[in-house]
């Protein structure tokens, strides 16, 4: 198994895997005729993000097939007098193939991170889990902080 950033040679797979995460959480599919123009606009994100420098799309790459991925956003914090202001990492679109669950590799893909993120003096991770996921991300040492509050619009 191979951890690293994807490169937009994987947009393709990425695109499909997206796809795929959503619909397969979804109550009410959507229709595989959709696809066509969902494909741009992930195309154009996907794009920007690999070559930015604000997203960071880890992959699990077995013999040439992304397996698995996580999406980390680096959020810049207003900078406070007396202390150097570092990005802290939010975390999203955590996924992994059906078929390769639970053999380590999200676990595996996390630690990747943790050390990446460690290396780069980035403050913390967060990620907002769904329910099924609590244990996952208590397994691999996130704790729970203090639930945000949010203005819907």
């Amino acid at each position: 198994m191979n951890y690293r950033l994807a490169v937009t040679d994987d947009l393709d797979q990425l695109i499909r895997m997206r796809w795929d995460f959503t619909n397969e959480y979804m109550e009410n599919k959507i229709g595989e005729d959709r696809y066509e123009s969902f494909y741009p606009e992930c195309r154009l994100f996907l794009t920007e993000a690999i070559r930015g420098g604000k997203w960071f799309i880890w992959v699990a790459e077995q013999d040439g097939r992304i397996v698995a991925h996580v999406y980390m956003q680096l959020i810049d914090k207003v900078p406070r007098p007396g202390r150097i202001t570092t990005p802290f990492c939010y975390m999203t679109n955590v996924y992994t193939l059906p078929e390769f669950r639970s053999k380590g590799i999200g676990s595996k893909l996390l630690r990747e991170i943790e050390v990446w993120a460690k290396t780069n003096s980035y403050e913390f991770i967060i990620v907002w889990p769904s329910e099924w996921s609590v244990e996952f991300y208590e397994r691999n040492g996130f704790s729970h902080c203090n639930e945000p509050m949010e203005l819907k619009l």
